[in-house]
């Protein structure tokens, strides 16, 4: 081999080399700089917080791996420590909402045939039903109308429309497991079990309770 061409191979193959390394380099300072500014993050918000179980979690979740947790849990105790730590340091603008959400479940929860689900979550029947029920993996057929507090609409359907359970808000998830085909209720969901404190874009504001009138058609195990 010449001379020359063995040095040029050199040449190359160390550039290669250290091409390889900056770019692992690279990819592990973008992994340590996301780890960090997490870490911070958390270590203000829930300087209790256990490290292991995060990173089984991340770890999980990362990997495409079945979770220890259904989503359904994962999703009711994110929202519960959220509102929790809002509740705990609330800014001015949602102590009020969270006051005149206060007032209103209460005002809803006096009136007369209203009951009252898990999750705070109240039931008037406007008609009964005598069908099969969805199962907690199952889907919905629904007619429904979504109104705020003030009455409204924000959200309706003019044809009956299917649902997974897993896709709703944890309020629809809950109550409608209950619910047999047939039936129309008017539900009264807490922000808690609905979008909470982050509310939903332009329509939903934070810490506002949803008023459904939801038909049920259809039903799935």
């Amino acid at each position: 081999m010449s001379r020359y061409l063995f040095l040029s191979f050199c040449v190359i193959f160390s550039v290669a080399n250290a091409t390889e390394k900056n770019q692992e380099k690279d990819a592990h300072d973008l992994a340590y700089s996301l780890g960090a500014s997490l870490g911070e993050r958390l270590r203000q918000e829930v300087p209790d917080l256990q490290i292991q179980a995060l990173v089984e979690g991340l770890q999980q979740a990362y990997q495409g791996k079945p979770l220890a947790l259904k989503d359904e849990q994962i999703e009711q105790i994110l929202r519960e420590h959220e509102t929790q730590g809002t509740l705990q340091t609330p800014a001015p603008q949602n102590e009020q909402a969270l006051k005149n959400e206060h007032d209103f479940l209460a005002r809803e929860k006096a009136k007369p045939g209203v009951r009252e689900l898990a999750d705070g979550i109240l039931l008037t029947e406007l008609a009964p039903g005598t069908g099969a029920k969805a199962g907690p993996n199952g889907k919905v057929q629904v007619l429904y109308v979504g109104r705020l507090p003030d009455g409204t609409v924000f959200d309706q359907n003019n044809q009956p429309q299917w649902f997974s359970l897993d896709s709703v808000i944890s309020g629809w998830r809950s109550a409608l497991q209950d619910m047999p085909v047939g039936a129309r209720w008017r539900l009264v969901i807490p922000s808690a079990q609905a979008y909470g404190s982050d509310g939903a874009g332009d329509l939903i504001a934070p810490f506002t309770p949803l008023v459904f009138e939801v038909e049920l058609r259809g039903a799935t195990s």
